[in-house]
């Protein structure tokens, strides 16, 4: 009886023991999963060409809601844009909503596997330009799929998932 009672104790103990670190994996392969939103910036103001740091125009700023709107059921981990008024315009309404402050990155000197590690298991959402987002993509994925992104189009959603060694990458263009 005194032996039963020990098995009952060690296969009961061995049946825990294997639940929790199934659990644990089950956790671990859910924070491995990260999940990238690539968007430029907004309609910025043309009024004067000799400006290399305009803002938004009215209806930049009301672009730039917008996407506050649209992305407002994901509770993003991080906000990152380049240090131009502009992108930090678009970048912040997303970030508010979400009790963020925006990170500024220089889309010349990202390293992209450092971003991708810094990241990891986060939702982010980054802000670029009409060149460095299709390229910060085609870094992120690996593979040069998306071409700089026609200067009348302020409505590119890049979506970068990866999970592991999988990636999944899709573009929605949103007016």
């Amino acid at each position: 009886m005194k032996y039963l009672y020990l098995f009952a104790l060690s296969f009961t103990l061995m049946l825990n023991t294997s639940y929790a670190q199934d659990k644990k994996s089950e956790v671990s392969s859910e924070k491995m999963t990260s999940t990238f939103y690539f968007i430029r910036h907004a309609e910025k103001d043309r009024n004067d060409p000799t400006d290399k740091n305009p803002h938004l125009t009215k209806a930049g700023k009301a672009r730039a809601n917008h996407w506050s709107e649209i992305l407002g059921e994901i509770k993003f981990d991080a906000v990152y844009s380049t240090d131009y008024n502009r992108t930090k315009e678009t970048a912040q309404p997303t970030a508010s909503k979400n009790n963020l402050e925006t990170t500024l990155y220089d889309p010349k000197q990202i390293d992209a596997q450092m971003f991708l590690k810094d990241n990891e298991g986060k939702r982010v959402l980054i802000v670029g330009h009409s060149n460095t987002t299709p390229a910060f993509v085609n870094k992120i994925i690996g593979s040069n799929k998306y071409q700089d992104i026609d200067d009348n189009n302020n409505g590119n959603l890049y979506i970068v998932t990866i999970s592991g060694n999988q990636i999944n990458d899709q573009v929605l263009v949103i007016n």
